[in-house]
């Protein structure tokens, strides 16, 4: 059987899916690198919400997906921008999230690190940005779940210079019970975070941001860095100081970034390793045991995707990564919290679903198929 997909210019071309998935299976817990993926939540389709109305989100099968998650032996990355935290899911909804996905996590034995931001607010003072981390921080800690501090779209309007991220992460810092990840998000994730760290200049912001981070080692287990720049993150690495990880965020270069070189390596906190969680596990597995070309030769060829589902502008990969779960079964429906399943394109999705059956990702190809070709006849493209 054959299908015919769209193309980039309008054109009709024919693919053969593929007939078996990847022979993948659970297996021993990692122990050469640590590794979260930044999970999705799932809509509920019958909710009758608008894209601006807070986020009806389907329970059961958001935390059936973590659930899947944890039985490959990944953590979680909970209540991240995965998760369209400031895109469909506000501060109300994530807090219930992390509730609820920590006690789960808990429940099953499953690592879960949580989002700490400020969208509580739209603007504010730095007092008033201080207070909405805090009480982020009360619930992520009350949860039981490790913290991930998290750049502020509210902290990067109201920043004079480098001294307010000073002032207000180390302010955090010295709160915080238990070490904390720092998150770096770049601005092609989200363009409100523009000259994040007090400056555009990225030399300069990293140097903001190791400042902070010498200051208080005791209490950063490590940083997650989403610049999409390898060359910068394996510079920033270098610089850590002893004992703080390095989670890489960089979802076009992460086989190479955790692979690592003779200085060092990255662990890894991503969002492709949504889409991708059988097969990046098995992938650090065959790392574990010390087989660097195993890793890359499995790792490797999902990168095409991933490049794919990134691709600009950057912060609707999360319409990608929900797509690939609806045709994989792991939900029932293509929705989404805020409406954003209208977020790319027909051709997008197509080579999106061309690429991922081509990786064996999904359990069942004829279900697979069978979705793609029921989105096709909504999109009007006859088989």
């Amino acid at each position: 059987m054959t299908i015919r997909l769209p193309g980039a210019g309008g054109e009709l071309r024919t693919y053969t899916p593929r007939a078996e998935p990847l022979a993948l299976t659970t297996g021993a817990p990692f122990v050469s690198r640590t590794v979260f993926s930044a999970a999705h939540v799932v809509a509920d389709p019958y909710a009758d919400v608008s894209p601006d109305s807070p986020a009806a989100v389907d329970w059961d099968a958001t935390l059936a997906f973590r659930r899947h998650l944890w039985s490959h032996g990944l953590g979680v990355a909970e209540a991240m921008d995965t998760a369209q935290r400031g895109m469909g899911l506000d501060w109300a909804g994530a807090a219930e999230l992390i509730r609820r996905s920590a006690a789960e996590a808990k429940a099953v034995g499953g690592r879960i690190a949580c989002g700490v931001g400020t969208d509580q607010l739209t603007a504010g003072s730095p007092v008033e940005i201080r207070k909405a981390y805090e009480e982020q921080l009360a619930v992520v800690e009350e949860s039981g779940a490790q913290a991930i501090l998290m750049a502020s779209r509210a902290l990067a309007a109201a920043a004079s210079g480098p001294e307010d991220y000073l002032e207000i992460y180390g302010h955090l810092l010295r709160q915080a019970s238990e070490p904390v990840i720092l998150h770096w998000l770049g601005p092609m994730f989200d363009p409100a975070l523009e000259g994040y760290w007090g400056s555009s200049d990225l030399d300069a912001a990293t140097d903001t941001f190791l400042e902070v981070i010498s200051a208080h080692p005791d209490k950063v287990d490590g940083i997650k860095v989403s610049l999409l720049d390898a060359q910068r993150e394996i510079d920033l690495r270098r610089r850590l100081p002893q004992g703080v990880r390095c989670y890489t965020g960089d979802d076009f270069n992460y086989p190479e970034l955790i692979a690592g070189d003779e200085k060092g390596f990255s662990h890894a906190l991503l969002g492709i390793f949504d889409p991708l969680g059988p097969l990046a596990a098995e992938a650090v597995r065959v790392l574990d045991t010390g087989d660097v070309k195993g890793f890359r030769e499995l790792l490797d060829p999902t990168v095409e995707l991933s490049r794919h589902l990134f691709r600009t502008p950057t912060r609707f990969y999360k319409t990608g990564v929900v797509f690939l779960a609806w045709l994989a079964g792991h939900q029932s429906h293509f929705t989404m919290v805020g409406g954003l399943q209208s977020a790319r394109s027909l051709p997008h999705f197509a080579r999106a679903y061309e690429l991922a059956d081509g990786l064996g990702l999904f359990p069942d190809p004829a279900l697979a198929e069978a979705r793609m070709r029921n989105l096709l006849t909504v999109y009007g493209v006859a088989q």
